[in-house]
């Protein structure tokens, strides 16, 4: 199958209002959020999250690790982690790891060069903060890829197997949709464990862990709608409120009311 574009490249019509200083860019593999940060519990997020400071110095503590001061730090999917800093904007860069290289991006990990590299790429993030915000256009056109503006061009792509990657595209498509993995299995003519374990050595995590993460992300699309949460939770394929609610907060740490109060004047270019 053809695989799914990754570096967010496209021709792109957004409107931002002059004086916006709250933006979020999205695409099926990147968010770029520029916004409030909110009082936030411990997170577990599917995606590598980077953060970024604009001014002052965040403290972040990883899987119950001490707390560590900085103004830019990365963590890996799926690891618990909790934020806090005494601005209350911030930037939040979310990429989705299924086809990433994360050992062969040079600032993740150990390697030699780490700390500059996660530094620059700090700077090219403010740099599309302010361009987005500040240059006093009411309506923006460009042709805009994401990965060439945050990362200098298109990221490390992996290897992948051919029929993980035709169920991780059909999560990605329909990520509030209920099939089962024993669907998944039988489409694909696998046996249900083999198939479960298959599944978790090429992405790196559990199907219904992956499952989970994607249904959650889908929320990022309606924060800034007026829709009421009961709706919103039964959209994005929640079966009750509660189920949502507890969810939501799980991977994002905070509450789905505190996550919509906050976006009130975000502005979403998807």
């Amino acid at each position: 199958m053809e695989r799914p574009m990754v570096n967010g490249a496209r021709s792109m019509r957004s409107t931002v209002s002059k004086g916006t200083d709250r933006v979020m860019l999205m695409n099926a593999d990147r968010v770029l959020y520029y916004g409030l940060l909110g009082t936030r519990s411990v997170s577990i997020q599917g995606s590598l999250t980077v953060y970024v400071a604009f001014a002052q110095p965040f403290l972040i503590r990883i899987d119950q690790g001490p707390w560590q001061e900085t103004r830019c730090k990365a963590v890996p999917p799926y690891v618990p982690h909790q934020i806090t800093s005494p601005e209350r904007m911030i930037g939040i860069l979310n990429i989705e790891p299924e086809f990433v290289d994360c050992g062969a991006l040079p600032w993740l990990g150990c390697t030699a060069d780490r700390g500059n590299a996660i530094d620059s790429l700090a700077e090219r993030i403010r740099s599309l903060y302010a361009r987005l915000t500040q240059e006093g256009s009411h309506d923006v056109a460009w042709p805009f890829d994401l990965d060439e503006a945050m990362f200098g061009g298109p990221l490390p792509l992996r290897r992948f197997d051919p029929r993980i990657e035709s169920t991780v595209a059909r999560i990605k498509a329909n990520p509030c949709d209920q099939f089962s993995a024993e669907d998944c299995a039988s489409d694909l003519g696998l046996s249900f464990s083999r198939f479960l374990h298959l599944f978790s050595d090429e992405v790196g995590t559990t199907f219904r862990r992956f499952r989970a993460w994607k249904r959650a992300r889908s929320l990022l699309q309606y924060v800034n709608r007026s829709v009421s949460l009961t709706d919103i939770a039964l959209e994005v394929g929640y079966t009750d409120s509660s189920h949502f609610s507890h969810s939501i907060r799980q991977v994002y740490g905070l509450k789905p009311k505190d996550i919509f109060a906050g976006s009130r004047r975000l502005a979403v270019l998807a």
